[in-house]
């Protein structure tokens, strides 16, 4: 006994198309069939439709690419500008820090000139006050060259003075006439030293 399934296909026959080959097939596949062959003519049709869609794509394709650049550009002047900004403050804060030298140099001199006790007072306030100065200076980034002991550097030292007879290596610091400092990796002022010379044969 056939079933339910082929009784139903034998009753209701799905109808069947030929294709150019012969080849017999249901409704379904053949409307299948028939939409890739649309696709396909679509894709080779020379027709103004499908150059315009082509003129289209390549334009948008043109455009992304335009847009990318444009946009690396933008980064890199965006970049460009950062440096530049960063660079200016940080040279607003050289020539500031520089400015400030010679007051911390004055109140060096001041301290070393008073040491008569009944200054001790006078002198705590001074010192405090250079100590503070002194403390946001390093915060900027100002360090002290190391100067007496040192072998002379001329990128860190000045010499104003050669010393024969001393018992030092030639070229060897003895004496520092003038602290010198550095602002970062830079040299604001360089240490004004004093030079052990050769020793005489």
């Amino acid at each position: 006994m056939a079933s339910r399934k082929d009784q139903d296909e034998m009753g209701n026959p799905k109808p069947f198309v030929a294709t150019s080959g012969g080849k017999r097939l249901d409704a379904e596949q053949a409307a299948s069939e028939a939409a890739a062959a649309a696709a396909r003519a679509f894709e080779a049709d020379g027709s103004p439709q499908s150059e315009e869609i082509q003129k289209l794509t390549k334009e948008k394709e043109e455009l992304k690419d335009t847009l990318v650049r444009r946009q690396a550009d933008f980064d890199n002047y965006r970049k460009r500008v950062e440096k530049e900004g960063r660079q200016e403050r940080h040279r607003g804060a050289e020539l500031v820090v520089e400015g400030l030298l010679p007051v911390l140099d004055a109140f060096d001199r001041a301290l070393a000139a008073h040491d008569d006790p009944a200054y001790a007072e006078y002198i705590k306030g001074f010192e405090l006050i250079r100590k503070q100065l002194w403390d946001l200076l390093t915060k900027q980034g100002v360090k002290r060259i190391e100067a007496s002991g040192e072998q002379f550097n001329p990128h860190l030292h000045h010499a104003i003075e050669s010393v024969e007879g001393t018992n030092e290596k030639e070229g060897t610091v003895i004496g520092e006439m003038q602290p010198g400092y550095m602002f970062h990796d830079r040299v604001l002022r360089p240490a004004m030293v004093r030079v052990a010379a050769a020793k005489e044969s």
